[in-house]
């Protein structure tokens, strides 16, 4: 019986700082898509919060790279659901102590802030995400689709992508957000 009690208790004790690291990197709270003029747009509310480290990270001027991924599927019942739809974003956060400005931008584009919080905003309310033209949906009324965020370590400097492996406080990422959607003309997208 202690054994057990033990060997249980190794496992928590184990599996504790994924179980911290999964529930510290925050949530989607909310997918809506709609159709606007024949392309399919999609709006997300992320619940997201830095921890310490990264946040110090961030004001000595590493840049932070975040990543949203979506995926939609076509569900089949004969064989496995058809993806039509698998894109990422990518966000940059970046702080000049130097100027001491906050630039934050995807891509190309790079816009000033004027504080993290402010740059994380960007991340927190995508709107108006462009997923592709509403006819590539027509092919089935019902549509599954998963959305979540994660902080791309990857993209980071090669000394600061061991931290990412080993550390727990760079290894943000959101539940996986499971969502719903029509595109028959009598039912709105969720």
């Amino acid at each position: 019986m202690s054994r057990r009690l033990l060997y249980v208790l190794v496992v928590l004790v184990t599996l504790l700082p994924f179980g911290l690291a999964w529930s510290n990197g925050g949530q989607v709270t909310n997918v809506a898509l709609q159709q606007v003029d024949g392309q399919l747009m999609l709006d997300a509310d992320i619940d997201v919060r830095l921890g310490d480290e990264l946040d110090e990270a961030a004001h000595k001027g590493v840049p932070l790279y975040f990543t949203i991924d979506v995926q939609i599927e076509q569900p089949r019942w004969w064989w496995f659901d058809k993806t039509v739809v698998d894109e990422q974003r990518t966000w940059r956060i970046q702080y000049n102590p130097l100027t001491r400005q906050w630039r934050t931008g995807t891509g190309d584009l790079s816009l000033p802030t004027p504080s993290l919080n402010e740059a994380l905003d960007q991340l927190r309310h995508i709107r108006h995400w462009p997923i592709g033209p509403v006819a590539r949906f027509s092919e089935a009324p019902h549509w599954r689709g998963r959305l979540r965020l994660r902080l791309d370590t990857a993209r980071l400097a090669r000394p600061l992508q061991v931290d990412g492996l080993n550390s727990t406080a760079w290894s943000l990422t959101t539940p996986w957000k499971y969502f719903e959607f029509s595109t028959s003309a009598d039912a709105r997208p969720d």
